[in-house]
């Protein structure tokens, strides 16, 4: 299941802050019935307790700030003690999702109705870097090989990744060296490789050993740069109906979304922005992608009246409605790889009309 949520979502693709992937559990255990939830409410845990599952597959994360201690009570460590003294394993698909192609920005777009989608929005994963080494051509593949099954040159659902150049090393080996190639005492060129991988931060130094393990020089040579890349779009952008107007939205908005819908700005809309969940913060990015107006959630006031000064209307039916479509299609995902799979995807949306 884990590898299936994977090849769907990378969990690469996730925000650097976002505690994808297994939480609780045994990574082998079999899985015969699993369960989908948007959240693990203190409700939906009981419904779990009271009908176990092998596995839940949670849209939002249950342990998202560290914890200290897994005891029986309340709060989200206390429903992760139990969860796992009910052998229920939990696992996160979260901004992964977000960004991924038929993911929750799609869904919401296509929940309402938007035509020529486009993303926009990058969001910025977990630290990475570049690792360059100059490698004698011969050695490119295996030199990258090894940095490969170190953990660099994966990019989304792509492995072994890396960029390629050629060029002339020139050097001059010492007295007391074993050169590889040349000989001692001269100056030596020698064509050589520029092989380019990245990697996650994490797991720089293991690359860096197999670089340095696998090269045939007694000196290699090699750089580890920091890097920020192969970002997913957390937010779409769409044509609206023609004729269009924000009150058309809102309305629209109210009737496949609910949630309790505030609208700030007015005017016509031509193409609309939606960002799953909290997307004030892609407000500026939403304008500069020729949008009217966005459709997102927990707008806080300022950022309300920034949008608006900015020519930027705002359609905010809460945070968990927007993610709702999202949702259905995590459930669906996870469906198609077990068959036994409860829907617990209800909203956990607290607010209500007054």
């Amino acid at each position: 299941v884990l590898a299936a949520l994977e090849a769907v979502a990378p969990a690469a693709r996730a925000a650097s802050w976002d505690p994808v992937g297994l939480q609780v559990g045994d990574p082998d255990a079999a899985v015969r019935r699993a369960a989908v939830a948007h959240e693990l409410t203190p409700a939906v845990v009981d419904r779990l307790i009271a009908d176990p599952v092998d596995l839940v597959v949670a849209y939002h994360p249950l342990l998202f700030r560290p914890t200290t201690s897994f005891v029986a009570g309340g709060g989200a460590s206390g429903r992760a003690y139990r969860l796992a003294a009910a052998g229920i394993g939990v696992a996160v698909a979260h901004t992964n999702f977000d960004v991924a192609p038929g993911g929750a920005a799609d869904a919401l777009a296509d929940a309402l109705g938007l035509e020529e989608i486009e993303g926009f929005g990058p969001l910025w994963g977990r630290e990475s870097v570049r690792i360059v080494a100059f490698v004698p051509d011969e050695a490119a593949d295996s030199v990258a090989d090894a940095m490969a099954a170190s953990g660099a040159g994966t990019v989304g659902a792509y492995t072994g990744c890396s960029f390629r150049s050629t060029g002339t090393g020139v050097f001059t080996a010492a007295p007391h060296s074993d050169p590889a190639a040349g000989r001692a005492g001269a100056t030596h060129r020698e064509p050589e490789t520029r092989v380019e991988m990245s990697a996650p931060a994490a797991r720089a130094d293991a690359v860096v050993a197999a670089l340095v393990a696998a090269h045939p020089y007694e000196e290699p040579v090699y750089d580890v740069l920091d890097r920020r890349g192969d970002a997913g779009f957390v937010g779409r952008v769409g044509s609206a109906g023609a004729g269009s107007t924000v009150e058309d939205l809102a309305a629209l908005v109210s009737d496949r979304l609910g949630g309790v819908v505030r609208v700030a700005g007015t005017g016509a809309v031509r193409r609309v922005a939606v960002v799953p969940g909290s997307g004030a913060d892609f407000a500026d990015a939403a304008r500069s992608a020729g949008a009217d107006v966005i459709v997102t959630g927990d707008v806080r006031h300022h950022a309300a009246a920034a949008a608006i000064e900015r020519g930027l209307a705002v359609v905010d039916p809460g945070h968990a409605p927007t993610e709702g479509p999202g949702v259905e299609r995590l459930y669906a995902a996870v469906a198609a790889e077990v068959p036994e799979t409860r829907d617990l995807t209800e909203s956990p949306d607290p607010w209500r009309p007054a």
